[in-house]
């Protein structure tokens, strides 16, 4: 097995040390599996001259498959592989697990679930993955409906740790020990499922408490050597999103919280569900030290955005067309959720329209579970194959994709439908990549 992480991971802990020492540096992590996406952020990183850091959650990847179907070792492979194929050197790609903890399994007593959790953390460091992020801050079974309490969700943290760095003893020796991030105010994955009053911002005394009890924690498990290099602190920065509603980034609320941060050990704050916030936003919040910024679903969003307008585009030009066979992306996606309800009913509320409509095209995007299925890929296919024999007129790109059609004007036209598609999806990645400080120059500037 090899490690590939040695010359990404190291440049991530300088973006950390350049953030604390006031400059406007942090790094975008894309939580997506989602091979247009994946493919789509390989780009922007070649364009920007930057590394690329793409986390896998413990739902979508694990040692059963997840619902990916992928195993963290698929998962390195898939991210590589794409990178390779595009000309991204695989020492600039950073593969982190995100939530990795006993969060698909919280249905089983605690026990259970934390041993299954370190075996997927153990997998995904012999994997190559370079960034660990501890979450056991999610109730088991046998846990109180609360949740564990603090001390309890650093113990488990701290055995997840150990896995970690018992599974990177066994790798070669050249490359880049994990970084890890803690913390136990952790958003649920995939965004909030109601609306209503903003979430509340962590208080800046819990910040300092938080890491007095992981850092007892991390001593009483022996893994001391591990706490230097904890790179991330997961805290509630009040942004949020959910059905159909943002909930944006207020710096005057959070400025207690950005100067909690404590000279020692030295780390930065990572937000979560940071989709859909604007670029200024986005921006105030890595120079308030949220340097680490999560975005998943909204890719995603994008990427579904530019399906429907490459559907509308397919429509006009051959509706006409006596014989000819259009595509049924949409139909079959709204028949694909309908058989299996299982990943948006718990989300969406109000009458049979309004949760039509949530299907499709409500913030949390559960639709980006339904792309692999089968009909739907067979939809997609036969989009795609339409659209790409034809020349598509500007004026078309420009009322259903403007995205196409600045590219189109500055000289970048689409090779195909697919280059089309994450052409979009890069427009949501530069936003990220300004907020950090990305250039040509220099990795995860």
């Amino acid at each position: 097995m090899e490690a590939r992480t040695d010359n990404a991971s190291r440049r991530l802990q300088d973006v950390v040390h350049r953030n604390r020492r006031g400059e406007t540096a942090g790094v975008y992590a894309v939580c997506s599996a989602h091979p247009s996406v994946i493919a789509a952020a390989v780009q922007q990183a070649i364009e920007d001259g930057s590394d690329l850091l793409v986390e896998s959650t413990s739902s979508q990847v694990n040692q059963f498959g997840g619902y990916t179907g992928q195993t963290p070792d698929q998962f390195a492979a898939f991210v590589h592989s794409a990178a390779a194929r595009a000309g991204l050197p695989s020492e600039r790609v950073l593969l982190g697990g995100d939530h990795l903890g006993p969060y698909p399994w919280r249905d089983e007593a605690s026990d259970a679930a934390l041993q299954k959790a370190c075996e997927l953390v153990r997998g995904c460091v012999l994997a190559g993955y370079g960034k660990i992020h501890l979450d056991a801050s999610m109730a088991c079974a046998d846990d109180e409906d609360s949740g564990p309490d603090e001390r309890t969700v650093a113990d488990r943290a701290a055995r997840l740790c150990d896995a970690a760095e018992n599974a990177f003893a066994e790798l070669p020796k050249n490359g880049s020990s994990p970084l890890y991030v803690i913390g136990t105010e952790v958003p649920a994955p995939g965004g909030e499922t109601a609306a209503g009053q903003p979430p509340a911002v962590t208080l800046a005394e819990n910040v300092r408490r938080t890491l007095e009890v992981f850092h007892a924690a991390f001593e009483e498990q022996k893994v001391s050597s591990a706490w230097e290099r904890v790179i991330g602190m997961v805290v509630q920065p009040g942004v949020e999103f959910g059905e159909n509603v943002i909930f944006n980034y207020d710096r005057q609320k959070a400025t207690a919280l950005s100067g909690a941060l404590p000279e020692h050990p030295s780390l930065v704050y990572e937000a979560h569900s940071t989709d859909y916030q604007s670029p200024v936003k986005l921006r105030q919040m890595v120079e308030d030290h949220f340097a680490i910024l999560k975005v998943g679903p909204w890719l995603t969003f994008a990427f579904r955005e530019a399906v429907f307008g490459l559907v509308a585009i397919e429509c006009e030009l051959f509706s006409n067309r006596i014989g000819f066979q259009l595509s049924k992306v949409r139909e079959a996606l709204q028949a694909a959720m309908l058989r299996n309800p299982t990943h948006w009913r718990s989300y969406y509320r109000g009458s049979e329209d309004e949760i039509r409509l949530a299907r499709l095209y409500s913030y949390s995007d559960r639709c980006r579970y339904y792309w692999v299925d089968a009909t739907v890929q067979g939809e997609l296919t036969r989009l795609r194959s339409n659209l790409d024999v034809g020349k598509i007129p500007a004026t078309l790109w420009s009322q259903y994709l403007p995205s196409q059609y600045e590219a189109i004007r500055a000289g970048r036209p689409a090779a195909n439908i697919e280059d089309a598609i994450q052409e979009h999806i890069r427009t949501v990645l530069r936003a990220y990549t300004g907020a950090c400080g990305a250039s040509r120059t220099e990795p995860f500037q």
